[in-house]
């Protein structure tokens, strides 16, 4: 069932004339917002922006790419937005995701400036999806690449507005959130609710950050990485990862609004769709190795798509975040995953 028609609605159908357009090398680069209305499933209607990034031919079709909670809509460097995206090594020339072939889509979540105080469902941000697909203009989309979050709005994608979308790459995202990975979760915004008690709100969501980190990636890279005798520094003992994890802490905490992420880390364990009511082609890709969507959930998410699910497996020594790191291996699967959606 769509909510769209009668739940939300873009207050411009077109492209905002805030829109900044660019030239990059060959294509344009689009960077702009939409302001729209959304009545979402757990915080009423709001009025909302929307942010965007297009690259690629207009032409061209589109693939929309969406990642992690903490990813945006900058997804590659270019002349004009110079400073390096989240999917550089996937968005570049001669990969599956070129921009000279394939016009790229990619939005800051709902709630990813802190101004939502409120639950926030996955379903929302598929809702979202449908009116920025519509104020520019974009009857389908070719695709729909998700990574961990961007994975389970996809799934949303495709089961409540399944004439949007050709094809879907879900990539270590399922169908509902593991009891253990939502364990993990809550310990994290517990640690954010306690730097706020004690007046110590960045140190909180850093910690968070730290815990995550441990989560996403595995005990076999961290023997390789961080096997070293411990330190002594002001008579306390300090292991050699700390330092790696009081960067990924500090980075986290310098373009990471607090409220965005616990409405963001909560929207995760909120999520939950029907594998039965997918109807678009979807390629599930898992990670052996992944603690937060382990493969079995993957495996039954496959199970209940039936004939219009696929399956592939990489093992890999980063976990839950071999998706930015197994570049070539994913750029791989991608390309068979496109190219089959473009001849189907």
């Amino acid at each position: 069932m769509s909510f769209v028609t009668h739940a939300a609605a873009a207050l411009e159908p077109t492209v905002p004339a805030s829109a900044v357009a660019h030239e990059n090398e060959g294509y344009p680069v689009v960077r702009g917002e939409i302001p729209l209305l959304l009545s979402m499933r757990h915080a009423g209607t709001r009025a909302l922006h929307l942010r965007y990034e297009l690259l690629g031919s207009e032409d061209a079709p589109v693939v929309l790419l969406a990642g992690g909670i903490s990813a945006s809509r900058h997804v590659a460097a270019s002349a004009q937005f110079p400073e390096a995206g989240w999917a550089e090594g996937l968005v570049a020339p001669g990969r599956a995701l070129d921009p000279a072939g394939r016009r790229i889509l990619a939005f800051d979540f709902v709630g990813a400036d802190g101004s939502i105080d409120a639950p926030i469902d996955t379903a929302d941000q598929a809702d979202a999806v449908v009116l920025l697909l519509d104020a520019l203009g974009i009857g389908q989309l070719r695709g729909f690449v998700g990574y961990s979050y961007g994975a389970l709005v996809g799934l949303q994608l495709a089961a409540l507005h399944p004439q949007r979308l050709q094809r879907l790459v879900a990539v270590s995202g399922a169908h509902r959130p593991h009891p253990y990975a939502a364990a993990w979760r809550a310990l994290q915004r517990r640690a954010v609710a306690l730097g706020q008690l004690q007046c110590a709100e960045s140190q909180g969501l850093a910690l968070a950050r730290q815990f995550a980190m441990l989560s996403y990636r595995t005990p076999e890279e961290f023997g390789e990485r961080f096997d070293a005798e411990p330190e002594l520094v002001n008579d306390r003992v300090r292991v050699a990862a700390e330092d790696y994890l009081d960067a990924a802490g500090s980075r986290y905490v310098a373009r990471t609004h607090v409220e965005a992420y616990l409405r963001l880390s909560e929207s995760i364990d909120l999520h939950r769709v029907d594998p039965a009511a997918i109807a678009v082609p979807t390629v599930v890709v898992a990670v052996e190795g992944d603690r937060l969507v382990p493969l079995s959930d993957l495996v039954n998410l496959v199970e209940g798509l039936g004939r219009r699910g696929s399956l592939r497996v990489l093992r890999s020594p980063y976990g839950h975040d071999a998706f930015l790191k197994e570049t070539d291996r994913i750029d791989a699967i991608l390309a068979t995953a496109l190219r089959t959606g473009e001849t189907a």
